[in-house]
Formats: structure tokens, sequence, C-alpha cells
């Protein structure tokens, strides 16, 4: 007869992770406590939080979306410009128009 899996060795990393998190509460909680404390303090709205150094994130309420050109230098030696601009350029250009 075999024995049914031990539930502590049973489970992925994501078991892991709550059962550390169950275990040591203190240490979860000093996390979570400097992790609410430097979203504080790097918060990019104008707060008064009685002296403490704050070094906010500055945000850019209108953000530059203007057309942002790159110029792509291309060598291939024994090759048309033609064979270059069909088997290089057209498909690089092509491929990075999606990217954001």
């Amino acid at each position: 007869m075999t024995e049914a899996p031990n539930r502590s060795t049973r489970g992925g990393p994501l078991s892991a992770l709550i059962r550390f998190c169950l275990e040591q509460k203190l240490v979860v909680a000093i996390g979570l406590v400097m992790t609410v404390l430097w979203g504080v303090l790097v918060a990019p709205f104008d707060w008064n939080i009685g002296g403490l150094p704050r070094g906010p994130v500055p945000v850019d309420a209108i953000p530059d979306i203007g057309e942002n050109q790159q110029i792509v230098f291309t060598e291939w030696p024994g090759r048309s410009p033609q064979d270059i601009d069909d088997q290089i350029s057209y498909p690089m250009t092509v491929a990075l128009l999606g990217l954001p």
C-alpha cells in the first residue's frame, strides 16, 4: 500500500510562498509596512508627511507622443540595395511598427 503524499511537501512555488507568509507573519508585516512607506515617499502627489525626506517620481501630465524615428544602416556586401531593402529593411520596418 502506498501512503498519501505529505501536505507540507505537495504543491509548487505558490504553495511554498503562502506557507512562508503564514509561518513568518512578522517578516511579512515588516515587509508590508516598508513597501507602503516607500510608496508614500515616492508618490507623485504633494502630501505633507511631516518632515520625512521625499523623492517623488516625476509625472508628465502631457506625455510626448511625437513621432519616433530611427535610422538603421545595413551592410550586406555583394547584395544590391533592392535586395537589402526587400530582405532586411522592409521586414524590420513592418516588425517595428507594431512596437509601442
